[in-house]
């Protein structure tokens, strides 16, 4: 298996078709939902809130999935949650009120809870440590190749399209059900570790996740805030779409980039300054958006990539990092804890910068998020502790 590429890994074609279907889902309504009751009459706060509530149960269902996989095994917890990702979308047309967008969000929250979990756990369960850094760019250009076509692209199709062929495309979810079938059968055979393990560890490495979430919600709440609220700060649909596009493209390439350098080099030296680059990048994004009739589209370019790179080789650091913290048989509540960190940075970007941006501004707003991201720094700095297990 080690000289196997991790793209052609046992399971791997499986998992990564699952992801690009259920993030097609996922990315095609994160930015177009906010725009959708914004169409209804509903304010920044309101816009804020649809994704606000989406992260919301997501991060509520992520503290469950662990449990319901022991449960009830993969097949029903993987297929359940791409239904509940996928179907609400087509009701969303019904209408822009902001009661029923809500409550559709919550509901796909179920949803994404389910495949973000699952599909970070069966990184680190399909292939070794060795190559995990290689195995999660794969799986993250699974996930950012949605968002770099649909969340860049769905502010343009609402506008020009009709939200109604972004609500069908935000159903492509459903038909995961599929390789998710196929993956949960082929699940069966993979080995699980002894049991027979020290009950008293059990509790321990939870600690040592904090950093790298606390990590993780800083840049999250960053790149939530964006692509919550990019096509309401720019001065033309086309330089939101451009942007949203710059950011997921350089998301995708330093995730991927970095995976393989955190696999060769380890993953800590690489955080710090990621970090700094984050606040650097919301900092002159701030700047590029001073003027809502007349964005600064060059500064919005270069700030949109800067947080893009950040955004991206974040990602995976950390959840190299999480997975360094424990033992195989926590993989999923490793997982989930890592998924918490990212949706729960995301939904508070969206809801923070909202509020801020109601009472003062969005590049006040985006000011305030780069600082947040910035008080993350000392954890970046922070050496890791000996004695953390290894596979």
């Amino acid at each position: 298996m080690v000289n196997t590429s991790v793209w052609r890994a046992p399971g791997m074609p499986l998992l990564l078709t699952m992801t690009v279907l259920g993030f097609s889902g996922y990315a095609a309504l994160l930015a177009v939902a906010p725009l959708w009751v914004v169409h209804g009459g509903a304010d920044s706060v309101g816009a804020g809130l649809v994704n606000g509530v989406l992260m919301l149960f997501t991060v509520l269902t992520q503290l469950v999935v662990p449990g319901a996989l022991r449960r009830w095994g993969w097949a029903p917890v993987l297929v359940t949650g791409m239904l509940l990702l996928g179907l609400p979308a087509l009701a969303h047309g019904v209408s822009d009120a902001l009661g029923p967008t809500l409550a559709l969000s919550a509901v796909r929250g179920l949803g994404f809870g389910v495949l973000t979990v699952t599909g970070s756990a069966l990184v680190a369960e399909l292939v070794e440590p060795q190559r995990r850094g290689k195995a999660i760019g794969a799986y993250g250009l699974a996930i950012a190749g949605p968002q770099i076509l649909f969340l860049s692209a769905g502010p343009w199709i609402a506008e020009h399209l009709g939200f109604g062929v972004v609500f069908a495309v935000a159903a492509l979810p459903v038909a995961a059900v599929v390789p998710a079938i196929g993956l949960a059968r082929m699940l069966d055979h993979v080995p699980e570790e002894d049991r027979e393990e020290d009950q008293e560890k059990v509790r321990a490495p939870y600690v040592l996740l904090l950093p790298p979430m606390a990590l993780l919600i800083g840049v999250t709440l960053a790149g939530g805030a964006l692509i919550t609220f990019m096509a309401q700060m720019s001065s033309s649909a086309v330089l939101t779409a451009l942007a949203l596009l710059l950011m997921s493209v350089a998301a995708a390439l330093a995730r991927w980039r970095v995976g393989a350098w955190s696999d060769r080099f380890g993953p800590r030296r690489f955080i710090a300054p990621l970090v700094l680059l984050t606040t650097a990048g919301m900092t002159v994004i701030a700047w590029a958006v001073r003027d809502p009739r007349a964005t600064e589209a060059p500064a919005l370019m270069i700030g949109a990539a800067m947080v893009g790179i950040s955004y991206g080789g974040l990602q995976n650091l950390t959840l190299v990092v999480t997975f360094q913290a424990v033992r195989r048989q926590h993989y999923g509540p490793a997982s989930a804890v890592w998924n918490i960190g990212f949706d729960a940075g995301t939904g508070a970007g969206a809801v923070l910068v909202g509020m801020v941006a109601a009472g003062t501004s969005f590049s006040t707003a985006l000011l305030v998020a780069g600082a947040l991201s910035l008080l993350t720094l000392p954890l970046a700095l922070r050496r890791r502790r000996s004695g953390a297990p290894v596979d």
